[in-house]
């Protein structure tokens, strides 16, 4: 994302100009833009013309609009961002309050104006426009029969292919069906792994399976590379990693983001970072409960008692609607900031991301037990039952 001018007061209030560069900044974008803002951006417009003998044409026209945000969606697959909101600024061709959804593109410049420009608006800008992000991780998670393609960079998880083909079971009288089947398998795995990886730019390429697939899948893929000539893979071979993986399921990428030998060639990326601070979560929580909570509530009253050492939000939370809701986050991550505490925002398109989700998107390691926050949660409960 590069910014091309920035305009904020003391106050907070102002305006960022923008142009996305990479589909990941459409993700950022996404995360940037909340209910209320207001986006200024070209786009197209139909428009009705009628002629003096009341015979009508319609046109498409480009021109520029200014509109009040009132909803957003994202589409993963193709990292595109729709914006729909109601015209708030004088246009020929749109009356003012008129709706209309902007389309916005990669290298498509747009304005974004906020009321107020939080901790958390401010440091997505930064990480966004931030030039040394290119730490991306290719992994194929597979088991026969199944294998998914995905890309994981620092704020998504995006599966670019999936590949589901049956394969006969191996017969005492003949393995050739099977063999065959395996074959072509791979194959079409291989030329999915060609066509969406990009080996300048990632890391690392992890193959995972159960058994010995990936052991298979790995000779193939250097069988073929030699047979071929394919020097994009013969080049780039040092960049492949096996490890184990309980299924060829997408959902298995967490496993395999925690094992060990990822973890030193992942260190300094964000994705294996948000999977440690789940662990040692979990660890806590397993080993001294007092010392680990989630939900709104409980991590509160912990930031009262300046007791979080590490705070997890999910970021879907300050994508909320509600402007009350995402102020109560904001403040919370403001207080543990101020308290010396670490802040991890996690993706929701990752993972671990949908881990954290699933605890209610927020969650704290302590530096110290707190069991009587775990006794007043008890008490709210018996209260709620009577």
């Amino acid at each position: 994302m590069r910014i091309v001018h920035r305009d904020l007061d003391k106050n907070g209030t102002g305006q960022v100009v923008l142009i996305p560069e990479e589909p990941e900044d459409m993700w950022h974008a996404y995360n940037l833009v909340t209910v209320g803002d207001s986006i200024k951006s070209t786009t197209i417009r139909k428009v009705k013309d009628e002629s003096a003998t009341g015979s009508s044409t319609t046109n498409r026209v480009r021109t520029v609009l200014t509109i009040s945000v009132e909803a957003i969606e994202f589409d993963t697959a193709a990292c595109t961002l729709r914006v729909k909101g109601r015209n708030i600024q004088e246009n020929q061709f749109v009356k003012m309050g008129a709706y209309h959804t902007i389309d916005l593109q990669l290298n498509q410049k747009f304005t974004l104006a906020k009321q107020c420009w939080d901790i958390i608006a401010l440091d997505r800008l930064d990480v966004a426009c931030d030039p040394t992000k290119t730490a991306d991780v290719a992994a194929v998670v597979m088991q026969e029969g199944l294998a998914h393609v995905c890309v994981v960079t620092d704020c998504m998880t995006l599966t670019r292919a999936r590949i589901e083909m049956p394969i006969p079971r191996k017969r005492r009288a003949s393995c050739a069906s099977h063999d065959k089947a395996l074959q072509r398998f791979y194959e079409t795995v291989m030329q999915a792994v060609l066509r969406h990886v990009r080996f300048d730019v990632v890391k690392c390429v992890l193959m995972a399976s159960p058994g010995f697939v990936k052991d298979q899948f790995y000779e193939y893929v250097f069988a073929e590379a030699i047979k071929q000539d394919i020097r994009v893979l013969i080049e780039n071979r040092p960049k492949f990693l096996l490890v184990h993986s309980s299924s060829g399921h997408k959902q298995a990428l967490k496993e395999v983001l925690s094992d060990s030998a990822v973890g030193v060639k992942l260190a300094d990326t964000k994705a294996a970072g948000e999977v440690r601070a789940l662990d040692s979560f979990y660890h806590m929580l397993q080993n001294e409960p007092n010392r680990a909570f989630y939900g709104i509530k409980h991590v509160e009253r912990a930031s009262e008692s300046n007791a979080i050492e590490t705070l997890m939000v999910t970021d879907e939370l300050f994508r909320s609607a509600d402007v009350a809701t995402r102020q109560r986050y904001v403040r919370l991550v403001e207080e543990v900031k101020a308290g010396g505490g670490t802040v991890r925002i996690f993706s929701s398109l990752h993972v671990s991301g949908e881990q954290l989700g699933q605890l209610s998107g927020v969650a704290a390691v302590l530096r110290f037990p707190l069991p009587e926050i775990e006794s007043d949660g008890e008490e709210d409960d018996d209260d709620d039952a009577d």
